[in-house]
This record gives structure tokens, sequence and C-alpha cells, in this order.
């Protein structure tokens, strides 16, 4: 079973950075890709970006160019920098990896105040 950790969530204005992290531990077989989701009052959770274990990254269009998603494979952690936030951010954003199966983290509120 492997247990995901997010944190680095908050509050924030318009313009701003945010740093989100997602520790993974107790997993038994190698992490593949992880990534980063997200999910708005009323609306379906989307993907913001992934990376894969050799470091190749996808992001969505709302996303490029203002966030960035990393990982240290030795500490089985990923990241999401997000820099020039805008209030349609606001959302919760959870973390999630594939090791043999898909695990999801708890989630970890972001909100941008305009």
């Amino acid at each position: 079973q492997v247990q995901l950790v997010e944190s680095g969530g908050g509050l924030v204005q318009a313009g701003g950075s945010l740093r989100l992290s997602c520790a993974a531990s107790g997993n038994r077989f190698s992490i593949n890709t992880m990534a980063w989701y997200r999910q708005a009052p009323g609306k379906q959770r989307e993907l913001v970006a992934d990376i894969t274990r050799g470091g190749s990254t996808n992001y969505a269009d709302s996303v490029k160019g203002r966030f960035t998603i990393s990982r240290d494979n030795a500490k089985n952690t990923v990241y999401l920098q997000m820099n020039s936030l805008k209030p349609e951010d606001t959302a919760v954003y959870y973390c999630r990896v594939v090791a043999a199966f898909l695990y999801w983290g708890q989630g970890t509120q972001v909100t941008v105040s305009s």
C-alpha cells in the first residue's frame, strides 16, 4: 500500500507563487508516472501535469508556461511549482502516482484571491 502525503497548499494573491510537494512511501514497486490533478467546486477533476520516471512532462494548456512539474526519484517525491497564479487556479490539488496500482493523495487546497 502506497501512502501519499501532500503539502504546500494555501492562500495566495493573484500573480503569486506556491510550491506543492507529494511524498510517496510504502511502495514495493517502482513509481512510474506521477501527476497532479485539480478539482474546482462544481467541476470535474482535471489533469494539471504529469511526469514519467524518466522525466518526460505533460501539461494542461491552461498552465503551460506558468507551472512546472518535477520529481526526485530518490525521495519518491513530486513537486509542482506554480507561478503567476490566477483566481481560476483555485481548486483542491491531488497527487496521483502509478506503482503497479494507482494511488491518490488526500488533496491540498489552493486558493488564489483576486
